[in-house]
């Protein structure tokens, strides 16, 4: 039997972590061959579909949208809806309230922020969320904490972490470079503390070979919009003026799956960071541990969560020297870099993307059969 599956968020080309996620999470319900997927894509202006998995658009503020994206989930088995609050139209979001309260099938919610000091609405917006779905999907047990401080029904909220690619390097002997690689890699903007990174790097000149970081990844699209280049050109003066031009590189490319691998593949260790301290998905985190590579991240939730078993490093925020410490640790002690490997490869298994769609096709299947059986 077929298990008919909808999808609500933001989908490629949109270049975001909704969209990743949503793509990768359906590619391999697919593949197990008893699914069928198809997709309403949140947009804020009409825009060209994605695949033909994509059967609408759910359109920032234009209610007409939310009745027929309703019409179309209704035909299937189950609606999946990725929630931030930036995503939808109206009020902080609440423009997805209605979307809940016209499907007939069962939802499942997936939050990706949880907030500690929501303002009012927020928090009555994420209250009602949880009201309408029928199951609610965190990706952290950290976030699922942060609910206890909701009016919401734990007994709904299961924890699911972030799935990851299995990455497999086309040929990784021919691109390791001579120098040590410290790698960030993502969608770049304000609050992703790269600048901390580099302020660390002017520090661990006296390392023989002297290391290089690289910055792989575009400019998030939102603040593309909002400010264009502003922070990327900030972080370029930033080089310069400590005259790291020779060891630290912005690369500004967008990469796909066997690019990024080969990427991972060719790093020594990887730095996360950010300046936010209530992050609580961040799904680079969970590539580069499922990568099974050192990790050098800020004490953002997520990181303390999935690093606190020993798969990395935590330092505190906005603190330079903390960062150079952690990364001339990992980079001069082979042991200790042995250590957290080990570590992440006893959790990487359930971070793997099978592994994580599996428990969603569970999840979906309880519901499917509680709702033939009322």
């Amino acid at each position: 039997m077929t298990t008919r599956i909808g999808f609500v968020s933001t989908y490629p080309p949109t270049i975001c972590g909704l969209a990743t996620f949503t793509a990768s999470l359906l590619s391999h319900l697919i593949e197990r061959g008893d699914v069928s997927a198809r997709v309403i894509q949140v947009v804020d202006t009409p825009t060209q579909r994605g695949g033909s998995e994509v059967v609408g658009e759910l359109v920032a503020s234009d209610l007409a949208t939310i009745a027929r994206s309703a019409g179309q989930l209704n035909a299937g088995d189950v609606a999946i809806l990725q929630h931030e609050y930036g995503v939808y139209g109206g009020t902080d979001g609440d423009q997805i309230l209605q979307l809940l309260e016209a499907l007939t099938v069962p939802s499942i919610v997936v939050l990706h922020t949880v907030l500690t000091a929501p303002t009012p609405h927020q928090k009555l917006v994420l209250e009602r969320v949880v009201e309408l779905a029928d199951a609610v999907v965190t990706m952290t047990a950290t976030a699922r904490g942060r609910l206890a401080g909701y009016a919401v029904d734990l007994a709904k909220v299961a924890v699911i972490p972030h799935g990851a690619p299995q990455l497999r390097p086309s040929q990784a002997a021919s691109f390791r470079s001579a120098e040590p690689t410290v790698l960030t890699w993502g969608l770049i903007g304000p609050g992703k503390g790269i600048e901390w990174g580099i302020a660390a790097m002017a520090s661990l000149r006296d390392l023989s070979p002297t290391p290089r970081y690289l910055v792989a990844g575009q400019t998030h699209p939102k603040v593309l919009a909002r400010e264009g280049e502003t922070y990327r050109l900030g972080l370029s003066q930033q080089i310069q003026k400590l005259g790291l031009t020779g060891s630290v590189s912005l690369d500004g490319y967008y990469r796909h799956a066997q690019a990024l691998a080969d990427l991972v593949a060719s790093a020594d260790v990887v730095l996360l960071p950010y300046d936010s301290t209530e992050q609580v998905t961040s799904g680079v985190l969970i590539e580069a541990v499922a990568a099974l590579k050192p990790v050098v991240a800020t004490r953002f939730p997520h990181a303390v969560e999935l690093l606190g078993d020993g798969a990395g490093i935590l330092v505190p925020h906005r603190d330079p020297d903390a960062i150079a410490a952690a990364l001339r640790t990992v980079l001069t002690h082979r042991e200790v870099a042995a250590g957290i490997t080990r570590a992440a490869a006893a959790s990487a298994p359930e971070l793997l993307w099978p592994a994580v769609a599996q428990r969603y096709y569970d999840l979906a299947g309880r519901l499917a059969r509680a709702r033939v059986a009322a």
